[in-house]
């Protein structure tokens, strides 16, 4: 009967998020106040009333989902939550790692903020803008998405791979554009539901990213970094750690790595996780981790209401 916590990734953000927290939680509030603080402007602002297209670029939205979850974390604690005391592991969606370890105290808020601002301007930078794509694939095995990955590779001799796994048949490719397009054609034809091009900036996860694993390296390497209060579950690995330097490691692994979104719930699944709380903006990953195993419960803390149905179901 174990608890985990998971943490959005990009593509949760919305215009307004954590707004009530911040106006609920004189500790949320002070959350955003860090995280304006670290990055020399007013995110929060940006973040509470746009625009959309501003807070969607990948550099502001990965610090923003931090923040949220971050708030949503810090009005539990205002409460007398104890995330040590009550979660089992900790696990986050790609940005989401980072807030998952800054809840757990691996970094501090706004090194996590810097980090992830970092981390989205060398994601960005990666790959000049037109060159890389991403496509999700609907209801085709992973095994055959792995071989016309491979297939579209050789046939183009650019890099095409499986950037995410998200389960209930949903996976996501990543890599050149005409790699890209040829596998999404060549899914189609083997059978997949749907193989649709994202509206995305740059081809995360893939090896394209290797020069922002390379800054990601040189940016951890120089914060402090504490063993965290509870387990992390890897998106690389999908094994639980607590070593600092081990999940550093990992942490640079991610950027040009997949996302073992749907391994990641059945571990849990499989090591006693009976709920998942997922903590900050929207619900993408309770409709995911309901596909992928519905015998754990799944909840959403992203508002006040929110909290104190959490804190209810805790005491």
């Amino acid at each position: 009967m174990a608890v985990a916590f998971t943490f959005p990734g990009q593509g949760s953000q919305a215009v307004g998020m954590g707004k009530d927290l911040a106006d609920a939680f004189p500790e949320a509030r002070r959350v955003f106040q860090e995280v304006d603080d670290a990055l020399g402007e007013n995110l929060s602002k940006l973040i509470w009333e746009g625009p959309e297209e501003t807070l969607t670029l990948t550099a502001n939205a990965q610090p923003a989902l931090m923040a949220v979850s971050l708030a949503a974390i810090r009005a539990l604690e205002a409460r007398g939550f104890s995330l040590k005391d009550k979660v089992a592991y900790v696990a986050g969606h790609s940005l989401g790692e980072y807030s998952a370890l800054a809840a757990a105290g691996f970094v501090s808020v706004a090194d996590a903020a810097r980090l992830l601002r970092i981390r989205g301007n060398a994601m960005q930078a990666a790959v000049p803008a037109g060159e890389g794509a991403m496509a999700a694939i609907i209801g085709l095995e992973q095994a055959d998405v792995e071989a016309t990955c491979t297939e579209a590779a050789q046939g183009s001799g650019k890099v095409c791979q499986i950037a995410n796994d998200n389960g209930g048949g949903q996976l996501v490719i990543s890599g050149a554009k005409a790699a890209v397009e040829l596998a999404a054609k060549l899914c189609t034809e083997k059978g997949a539901k749907r193989a649709l091009m994202l509206q995305v900036s740059a081809p995360f996860h893939s090896a394209l990213m290797a020069p922002a694993a390379n800054i990601m390296r040189d940016a951890l390497a120089g914060v402090t970094k504490h063993a965290p209060a509870v387990p992390v579950l890897s998106n690389v690995t999908v094994t639980p750690t607590s070593d600092p330097e081990e999940i550093a490691r990992r942490l640079v692994e991610q950027i040009t790595g997949r996302v073992r979104w749907r391994e990641t719930v059945e571990w849990f699944g499989a090591n006693g996780v009976t709920t998942l709380y997922e903590i900050g903006a929207g619900k993408v990953l309770s409709g995911l981790a309901r596909r992928i195993n519905r015998d754990i419960a799944t909840s959403a803390v992203g508002t006040p209401a929110d909290v104190e149905a959490a804190l209810a179901t805790f005491a």
